[in-house]
């Protein structure tokens, strides 16, 4: 991939640091009093998801990644992996589990999901910004406690708990945060 010059450092730039992908998440232009500027970055690696500060000087530069972002259909979960079909190209390939990581219990189905690729290797996975699913159990409501923000626990369809306002009954569809397990609302039919 082309050489990056700290002059096009800017939030979201993608380069590759000692074999791993980052994404730059902050760019700082830095002109002391004496000397060269300086570009001050903050950059998220991309697999591991570790954080990283640099500092580079003017002239600089860095190797651009190969990083592209495709949509992908879920189709089912195979031993250790998930299979995933390209939307453009139709085109089944497997991915590992500890790609998916814990997004995995809120993986639907037919899901279109947005995989991250480096060189042409998913490296990521990004549901729907949040998923909807039938409520299978959880406890009937204490005679006064409906109103407020009291929660109860719920186990959905798939097997997951997840804590719910104290309103949603058996049977209910609620709306999850699938980034972060969290209720959202109830969905009428």
């Amino acid at each position: 991939m082309a050489q990056i010059s700290t002059s096009d450092f800017k939030k979201g730039t993608k380069v590759v640091i000692e074999g791993d992908p980052y994404e730059m998440l902050l760019v700082d232009f830095v002109k002391p009093g004496k000397g060269q500027a300086l570009y001050k970055c903050k950059m998220r690696n991309l697999i591991k998801g570790t954080l990283l500060d640099r500092t580079y000087k003017s002239g600089d530069g860095l190797e651009g990644a190969d990083v592209r972002r495709n949509d992908a259909q879920f189709l089912y979960r195979e031993s250790g992996g998930f299979v995933f079909m390209d939307q453009g190209s139709f085109e089944q390939f497997s991915i590992a589990e500890a790609t998916v990581g814990d997004q995995a219990r809120f993986l639907q189905d037919n899901a279109v999901c947005e995989l991250l690729y480096w060189n042409d290797t998913p490296i990521g996975v990004t549901l729907p910004a949040s998923v909807v699913m039938k409520v299978q159990y959880t406890e009937p409501a204490v005679r006064g406690n409906t109103s407020g923000n009291i929660t109860k626990a719920a186990q959905v369809d798939n097997g997951v708990e997840v804590q719910v306002p104290s309103f949603v009954d058996t049977g209910d569809m609620v709306k999850i945060n699938t980034q972060t397990g969290e209720y959202v609302e109830r969905v009428r039919e």
